[in-house]
């Protein structure tokens, strides 16, 4: 009989479970499976710092729409990927994240990287955690680890590797079968369906918004048949906006923030399908959402149910499944005959809603010398996107100025920082869209300059590992929305700790090998982002914009209206 390591035990798993690629930062006491890898051929993603390992397989999750995996050592390397996981976990990211800890028989010992509870830290910030102790128990736990990461709503998952259970050896013939990964997803009734579809039909002012768990189990074209069908618009969060892509415009809303100052004109009917009330939705304000429409809300987490704001139908399933069975009843005979005549009406008061809002934020912008508004700086990025093109935003100006234009470019897929908000998050998930994506489709990051400052080190790992990842640095020479928040809420002579006007980061990126730019206009941002395009090769685009202007959406966060002066508000 053949034996076999805990850790080749491990990659064979992965192998079975469709994965073929993990991210990670070596350690000695995950070596095992390196060398499992090397002998297996599966490619490891090796980052400079374990939070970006973390990030990387949240990217590379999205991007991809299965299980991102990130491999880290004990003590140190686990806890540096713990935000990964929190962010993974609000966010509903699957993600396996495979953490070496120290020898079993080492407990309490007070020796190296040993003593310190992973899973209990893990614990919270999971779905599940599990502290592996036997070798031929590796497969279960795998297979165990990627049906719950991957079972909606999904998220994170993470398995404790001790050294000594990655190096101990069983033979083959005395494994345990793992059983299978497929999973079956909840859909809905045909008969819920068609109520759900006789609603959106005879509705004055229907209106469709996708989250993320939309994006993560819906093909395009399901959100196609239906809108097709119904004529309804549709509104994405961020995560969903790919959902967007192949929609006509006269369906095609964009981004929910699109929904804010319609007034006596909002929805009377909206099915939210894996979109959760929240930050996103102005935290059931009805400024987005309107208090006084039927609302259908879809999502595999009952706990999400009219969360903030009374539902009329509330439906647990999984996202994908329930939209196919939207689309089949929307496809039935007669339901297009019943669609009101005002219709058209409708999307087009939509489409000129969107346009309007489009044009205030566009008529507030303003010229400096040496410095780009960013909100043009936003615009000549949309230029460049089409739907083969990947946008990965960090920093909450830069996020929130790109959320303005970038949509409409209808992207492959548009990756920001969400519910944890944890800056700095972007370089790592920015890896592993592009390592997802493939060195034939290109994947932008646009970040703030403080956000950047986090994984510099990264330019060394797009070099390495051949990304040819493009990182716009939008350097307003500040962490931009704290120093908003100080001169709003206690005044222009109380800014502290939010200043940072050093930095010429395309100099670092050029000192690990990256091709650098310097921008400080349009025609320099536009000349370095086509010339960065047309080469196969990583680079760093550093563009100087203005501090002063504050986007519609930070002024929404701090609950005041998005196209008033904040000298003439009060906040909150």
């Amino acid at each position: 009989m053949a034996s076999i390591t805990g850790g080749e035990l491990v990659v064979r798993e992965l192998r079975k479970a469709g994965i073929d690629r993990l991210f990670g930062l070596h350690g000695a006491n995950i070596d095992t499976i390196f060398q499992a890898c090397m002998d297996a051929g599966m490619p490891i993603v090796d980052t400079r710092h374990e939070m970006n390992a973390g990030h990387a397989a949240e990217g590379y999750a999205r991007i991809t729409q299965g299980l991102g995996v990130a491999l880290v050592t004990a003590g140190g390397g686990m806890t540096n990927v713990v935000t990964s996981m929190a962010n993974a976990l609000l966010d509903r990211t699957p993600v396996l994240y495979l953490c070496g800890s120290g020898m079993l028989k080492s407990r309490q010992t007070n020796t190296l990287q040993h003593d310190i509870d992973q899973v209990a830290l893990g614990t919270p910030v999971t779905k599940w955690a599990h502290h592996v102790t036997c070798v031929d128990q590796i497969p279960r736990l795998v297979a165990q680890a990627v049906r719950i990461a991957m079972q909606a709503p999904r998220g994170p998952v993470m398995l404790d590797l001790p050294w000594d259970v990655l190096m101990a050896s069983v033979e083959e013939d005395d494994l345990p079968d793992t059983g299978t990964n497929t999973l079956r997803s909840c859909t809905i009734d045909a008969a819920t369906a068609c109520q759900v579809v006789d609603m959106l039909v005879s509705a004055k002012r229907p209106a469709i918004v996708l989250g993320s768990e939309a994006a993560r189990g819906s093909g395009r074209e399901t959100v196609e048949r239906i809108a097709a069908a119904t004529g309804v618009p549709v509104f994405t969060e961020f995560e969903a906006a790919a959902l967007l892509r192949d929609l006509p415009d006269n369906v095609n809303a964009g981004l929910l923030q699109g929904l804010y100052g319609l007034g006596d004109q909002a929805p009377d009917v909206i099915v939210m399908a894996g979109m959760r009330f929240g930050l996103y939705t102005a935290h059931g304000s009805g400024t987005l959402i309107p208090h006084d429409a039927r609302i259908v809300q879809i999502d595999p987490d009952a706990r999400e149910l009219g969360r903030l704001q009374s539902v009329e139908l509330g439906i647990v399933a999984d996202v994908g499944p329930a939209l196919q069975a939207l689309a089949d009843a929307a496809e039935q005979p007669g339901v297009g005959e019943a669609i009101p005549a005002e219709r058209s009406q409708w999307q087009d008061t939509v489409r000129a809603h969107v346009k309007r809002r489009y044009d205030a934020v566009a008529a507030n912008v303003t010229r400096r010398e040496g410095v780009l508004h960013p909100f043009t700086a936003s615009e000549i990025v949309a230029e460049h996107v089409d739907t083969d093109v990947t946008v990965v935003a960090d920093g909450a100006l830069t996020y929130l100025w790109l959320s303005e234009t970038v949509a409409a470019a209808r992207p492959r897929a548009l990756l920001f920082h969400s519910h944890l908000s944890s800056m700095g998050c972007g370089f790592g998930i920015a890896v592993g869209a592009q390592a997802g994506a493939g060195a034939d489709k290109r994947v932008i990051l646009v970040t703030g300059d403080g956000a950047a400052g986090y994984s510099l080190g990264e330019f060394d790992t797009l070099v390495r590992n051949g990304l040819p990842l493009i990182v716009i640095v939008m350097n307003n020479r500040s962490w931009g929305a704290t120093l908003h928040f100080q001169q709003i809420v206690v005044g222009a002579n109380r800014v502290t700790g939010t200043l940072l006007e050093n930095g010429r980061y395309e100099q670092a990126a050029t000192a690990f090998g990256v091709t650098g730019y310097f921008a400080d206009s349009a025609e320099s941002l536009r000349e370095a982002l086509a010339t960065a395009m047309a080469r196969n090769e990583p680079a760093c685009i550093n563009v100087l914009v203005d501090l002063d202007p504050i986007p519609p959406e930070e002024l929404v966060v701090m609950g005041m209206d998005p196209f008033t002066p904040p000298s003439e508000q009060t906040f909150g």
